[in-house]
């Protein structure tokens, strides 16, 4: 998102804090993830209409127009997401950034095992021999 990149540093700085806490804290029977909402009307959006095209750019500012005339997502998926996150279904799930409105995430139970050996839902990436790299 062109100028929007104090923003965006701040995201990817809470995904990479979440998978480098959820390692810290393999073990102890500790999940941590991070939610990706999506796009929500919050004051944020509001603030991005007020300061208009020549600010945020126009790419930006048409995206909010369309949210706001849309409604965006709701928080009420959200919600459902965290109270799953907080339930017992989604034990040892871990340092996944799960985002509300694309991922499957009530599916997720079932690929607990693909999850804990894949960087899928993650900002960090493995790179090895077997991922079909090799720096030989």
């Amino acid at each position: 998102m062109p100028r929007m990149s104090a923003y965006a540093a701040s995201k990817a700085a809470v995904v990479w804090f979440t998978e480098t806490l959820a390692a810290d804290c393999l073990g102890q029977n500790i999940d941590v993830n991070a939610v990706a909402p999506g796009a929500l009307n919050t004051g944020m959006l509001e603030e991005v209409s007020v300061a208009g095209p020549e600010k945020v750019g126009s790419a930006h500012d048409d995206r909010a127009v369309r949210q706001k005339e849309h409604g965006g997502a709701t928080q009420d998926r959200a919600t459902e997401l965290c109270v799953f996150l907080l339930s017992r279904q989604s034990d040892a799930i871990t340092g996944k950034v799960i985002i509300v409105v694309w991922d499957p995430w009530e599916l997720l139970p079932q690929r607990r095992k693909q999850l804990q050996n894949t960087d899928v839902y993650a900002l960090q990436r493995s790179v090895t021999k077997d991922r079909g790299l090799d720096w030989d």
